[in-house]
């Protein structure tokens, strides 16, 4: 899949978690989509060629960071693993 199919089929993935979401999974989904979105702009602005997995590396580096500063607690971040391992599974 190319990088540009990539990112239209996780942005409507997080559009269709409005619809189908518990309170909790659109509270993980809007925050991995932070990461998700700040992954793509940096890679555009910085004109970055990068691949689908380059990408998910980038936004795993992102939500690691966040973790290990304690910005979820424990329910919340298992969320976020399980939505991220469904738009990874998108690719």
């Amino acid at each position: 899949m190319s990088l540009v199919n990539y990112i239209d089929a996780a942005q409507h993935y997080f559009d269709r978690l409005v619809d189908t979401a518990t309170d909790d999974e659109l509270f993980a989904g809007g925050y991995l989509r932070g990461h998700f979105d700040l992954a793509v702009g940096y890679a555009q602005v910085e004109e970055l060629n990068l691949e689908v997995d380059e990408l998910n590396e980038t936004v795993e580096k992102s939500l690691v960071k966040a973790y290990r500063n304690g910005e979820l607690d424990e329910n919340d971040k298992a969320l976020v693993v399980r939505l991220w391992d469904e738009v990874k599974a998108l690719a």
